[in-house]
C-alpha cells in the first residue's frame, strides 16, 4: 500500500489526472501496490483496515531458522578488554525454536556463540502484571519502565538454559592446511628399486676411440640424440612452469614503468583541462570518475564486439605468456579434471560429499524432530559472547539489530554459486572480480565474484562483464548457506550509497564447478590457396608457431584447420583448412585456463547511506533506548 497525502492541494478537476500519472509512475517500481489517498478520516480508516488484513509473506530461509529482532540490548564489557564483551539482546523468537548451543549470526557483523538464554518479563504482554499495594499511577509507571526492556531484565529473570561445551557448535570457519601434509622424508624400498631399474635402462653402450674417458664419451653424438632432445624439451616445460610467476612479475614491472613514462603527458592534458575551466570548478569535480567510467564502457563495448580476443605480445614470447593455457578439441565434450591444479585457498574450504542429501536430511530434521530451547513467541534475552562494542554502537544509532540462528555447517567457508540477472534500473558496466555487496538470505557481506555462463555442461565460460541480456552465475568464497535463499547484488558508491545491480537466488554450493577463461589469438590470411593459406600477425617468431602447432584453428566464417609448418622467422605459418578461405576472414586460435575467485570475503558491511534523511527519526530512536 502507498499512502498519498496532500491531495487537497490539487484542484478538483485535476485530481483524477494527477492520480493516473502517479499510478503510472510507480507501476514499474511497485507493480502490485495500491494507492490510498489520505485526505479525510474515512480514507485513513480504509488504509488502516487494509494494513490490518495483510499477511506476512513466508520466506523459506527465514521460516527454517530461528531469528530475533532486538527490542532492547545491553553491552557488558569483558575482563580483558572494553572493546569486546557480552551482548545481552532481548526480543521475541520467530521462525523456529532457538537452541543455546547453536551459533547466531548478527547481520552485518558476523557469527557468534551464545552462553545463556534468559526469560525476562514480557514488556508487551496482553495481560500486564498488576502490583498490589500500589496506586494506579505507580502501576502505570511500572508498565512504562517495562517498555524500555532494560530495567525489567534485572528483575524476575529466569534462566532458561546454559550452553554445554560438549554440544556447542564451533566457530571454526576454515580448514587450517598442513604444509607438511603429503611430504615424504625418505623413499620406500620399492621406489629405490624402481630408480635403480630406470638407471640401468637408461645406460647405453657407445663405441668410442681407445683411451676415451667416461666424461668424453658422454659428449659423443649418436643416433639416439633425437630421443634425448625430447626429454630436454620436457625439462624446459617444467622450467617454464616454475618461472611463470617471475615472467609475469617482470612484464607487470615493465608495464608499470611504461605507465610512469606516460604519466607526464597525461598530467599535461589534465592541466590544460583545469586551466580551461577555471570559471566553474564544481562542474569538473568528477572528471576523473567520468574518465574511468568512459574507459569501462569502452572495454565492455570491445568485449561485445570482439569477445575474448587479445593481442599477442611482442616483447614476451607467446609460449611464455600463455603457458598456463591449453587447447581443447571441443569446449563442450573435452574432459577437464576438477581436482587439477587447485589453488591454495581450496585447502581452506569445506566440501560436501553429497550436498543435496545433507540439505534434505537437515530440513527433514527441522520438520519432524523437536528441538530443545526457546519456543516461537517467547520473549527472551540472549547472552552473545565475544561481541565487539561496535555492534552496540550501531544499535544506539537506531539501526536494526537482527540475529539469526545458524543451521549446522553454515559457519563454514565454501564456494557458492548464485544465479542472477541484471537489474534494468542499472546500466553501468560491472567487471568480474570487482568488489560487490551481497545480501544472500540473512547474510550481508563483501566479495569479488566471477561471472560465468549458466549452462548444463561440465565447463562454463567466464564472462568479463555482467551481461544485461542473459542470466549469469556468480561464484564467490562465502559461508555455506542451504538453499532456497534469495540474493541481491549492490555496488557501493564513493558517497556510501548502494546501487542495486542484480537480483537472483542461490544456485549451489559446489567447489567443483569449473569456470574456464578463454583467450582468442587472431591472425590474418596473407596468401590464400585452395585449402591452404599463409597466416600472419598471430605469432611473431618461429618457436611460438611450433609450440602452438597441435592446437586446432578456426575462422569467423566457420572454417576449421591446423598449423602445418612455420615459414621464415617472423611468425608466418602455413595452415591447412577444410575449405578455401575468404580474404575478409579471420583465423582464430582458442586457449583455455581454469580460473578461481579471489578470497576477499568480508562480513563487516556498514549500513548504506539513506537516500532521504529523516529529521524526525532521531528523537524516536532515543526514546526507544531510554
Amino acid at each position: 500500500a502507498l499512502a498519498v497525502p496532500g491531495g487537497t492541494d490539487v484542484p478538483p478537476k485535476k485530481r483524477i489526472d494527477a492520480r493516473k500519472k502517479l499510478a503510472k509512475a510507480i507501476e514499474k517500481r511497485f507493480p502490485e501496490a495500491k494507492l490510498f489517498p489520505l485526505n479525510t478520516e474515512q480514507e485513513s480508516s480504509l488504509l488502516l483496515r487494509h494494513l490490518a488484513t495483510q499477511k506476512q509473506r513466508h520466506l523459506a530461509f527465514r521460516d527454517r531458522r530461528a531469528h530475533l529482532l532486538a527490542y532492547a540490548a545491553e553491552f557488558v564489557p569483558g575482563q580483558e578488554s572494553d572493546l569486546v564483551g557480552t551482548l545481552k539482546v532481548s526480543g521475541f523468537v520467530r521462525g523456529q525454536t532457538l537452541n543455546v548451543n547453536s551459533l547466531v549470526h548478527i547481520v552485518g557483523h558476523g557469527d557468534f556463540q551464545m552462553s545463556q538464554v534468559d526469560a525476562p518479563p514480557d514488556p508487551l504482554s496482553l495481560n500486564p502484571r498488576v502490583v498490589k499495594g500500589q496506586k494506579r499511577s505507580q502501576d502505570m509507571e511500572v508498565q512504562d519502565d517495562s517498555v524500555n526492556g532494560i530495567d525489567e531484565m534485572e528483575e524476575d529473570v529466569k534462566v532458561l538454559m546454559k550452553s554445554d561445551l560438549n554440544k556447542q557448535e564451533s566457530l571454526q570457519s576454515e580448514v587450517v592446511p598442513d604444509p607438511m601434509e603429503g611430504e615424504q622424508t625418505w623413499p620406500t624400498e620399492e621406489e629405490l628399486q624402481e630408480a635403480e631399474a630406470s638407471l640401468k635402462a637408461n645406460r647405453r653402450v657407445v663405441k668410442v676411440p681407445k683411451g676415451t674417458s667416461k666424461y668424453q664419451a658422454a659428449w659423443i653424438v649418436d643416433d639416439g640424440e633425437e630421443g634425448n632432445r625430447e626429454d630436454d624439451d620436457d625439462d624446459d616445460d617444467e622450467d617454464d612452469d616454475i618461472d611463470d610467476d617471475m615472467m609475469e612479475e617482470a612484464v607487470s614491472q615493465e608495464g608499470e614503468s611504461s605507465e610512469e613514462e606516460e604519466e607526464p603527458a597525461e598530467e599535461d592534458c589534465e592541466t590544460m583541462t583545469v586551466s580551461e575551466c577555471l570559471r566553474d570548478d564544481q562542474y569538473d569535480e568528477k572528471v576523473e570518475e567520468d574518465e574511468q567510467m568512459l574507459e569501462r564502457y569502452k572495454q565492455e563495448r570491445m568485449d561485445e564486439m570482439f569477445p575474448d580476443e587479445v593481442d599477442t605480445p611482442r616483447d614476451v614470447p607467446a609460449r611464455v605468456r600463455f603457458q598456463k593455457y591449453r587447447g581443447l578439441k571441443s569446449f563442450r565434450t573435452s574432459p577437464w579434471d576438477p581436482k587439477e591444479n587447485l589453488p591454495r585457498d581450496y585447502a581452506r574450504i569445506f566440501q560436501f560429499q553429497d550436498f543435496s542429501r545433507t540439505r534434505k536430511h537437515l530440513f527433514r530434521q527441522i520438520e519432524k524432530e523437536e528441538t530443545e530451547g526457546a519456543s516461537v513467541g517467547w520473549y527472551v534475552t540472549l547472552h552473545v559472547c565475544n561481541v565487539p562494542v561496535s555492534v552496540m554502537e550501531s544499535f544506539k544509532e537506531g539501526k536494526p539489530l537482527v540475529l539469526f540462528s545458524l543451521l549446522p555447517h553454515e559457519q563454514k567457508m565454501s564456494v557458492l554459486n548464485f544465479l542472477v540477472r541484471r537489474h534494468p534500473s542499472n546500466s553501468e558496466p560491472v567487471r568480474a572480480k570487482e568488489e560487490l555487496i551481497f545480501h544472500c538470505g540473512f547474510r550481508r557481506f563483501r566479495a569479488s565474484p566471477l561471472f560465468s555462463q549458466h549452462t548444463s555442461a561440465d565447463k562454463h565460460k567466464l564472462e568479463r562483464f555482467l551481461r544485461p541480456d542473459a542470466a549469469l552465475v556468480v561464484t564467490v568464497y562465502a559461508p555455506i548457506t542451504f538453499p532456497p535463499a534469495s540474493v541481491l547484488l549492490f555496488k557501493q558508491r564513493s558517497n556510501g550509497m548502494h546501487d542495486l545491480i542484480a537480483t537472483g537466488s542461490l544456485l549451489s554450493v559446489d567447489p567443483d564447478r569449473i569456470v574456464i577463461k578463454r583467450l582468442v589469438l587472431s591472425g590474418h590470411p596473407f596468401k590464400i590457396f585452395t585449402k591452404t593459406a599463409v597466416v600472419r600477425y598471430m605469432f611473431f617468431n618461429r618457436e611460438d608457431v611450433m609450440w602452438f602447432k597441435p592446437v586446432e584453428l578456426r575462422t569467423k566464417w566457420g572454417r576449421r584447420g591446423h598449423i602445418k609448418e612455420p615459414l621464415g622467422t617472423h611468425g608466418h605459418m602455413k595452415c591447412h583448412f577444410d575449405g578455401q578461405l575468404k580474404s575478409q576472414d579471420t583465423v582464430l586460435l582458442n586457449l583455455y585456463k581454469r580460473v578461481f575467485p579471489k578470497w576477499t570475503y568480508d562480513p563487516h558491511v556498514p549500513e548504506p547511506v539513506p537516500w532521504v534523511r529523516s529529521e524526525s527519526a532521531l528523537p524516536v530512536q532515543e526514546v526507544e533506548m531510554e
